[in-house]
């Protein structure tokens, strides 16, 4: 289980780094002059050609890689096997035999070991 969770954090790590230096190439909408009387909305996601450029996909098909990791990470993070003992870590203890019902049933009598009867405080 630890190689899955080495696995998925460098994933998610390399895939962190490639969307910031993904958003860091894009050409943002506001950056010309002319965004501001409307000529911006050819480089929006949905602009003149109708479909997002290779940066805006990549970049969120990326969000979507890091985001399964972050959810990989939390269901990996939250599994805890069990702990194993070996061969014999499914033995059953072994149980102490009850005692007879009347030994068991009978209550201390304040008789000594010696026969003698003792002072109980009460």
């Amino acid at each position: 289980m630890l190689w899955l969770k080495t696995l998925i954090i460098v994933v998610q790590v390399l895939s962190a780094l490639t969307i910031i230096g993904l958003v860091l190439l894009q050409h943002g909408k506001g950056a010309d002059m002319g965004a501001a009387f409307g000529s911006g909305n050819s480089g929006s996601l949905f602009g003149a050609s109708g479909s997002a450029n290779f940066l805006s996909r990549t970049t969120g098909i990326l969000a979507a890689v890091f985001f399964v990791c972050t959810l990989a990470l939390t269901y990996v993070g939250a599994y805890h096997p069990s702990a194993s003992a070996g061969v014999l870590g499914g033995a059953a203890p072994a149980t102490v035999p009850a005692a007879s019902g009347a030994a068991a049933a009978a209550p201390a009598s304040p008789v000594g070991a010696s026969g003698t009867h003792q002072d109980v405080p009460n």
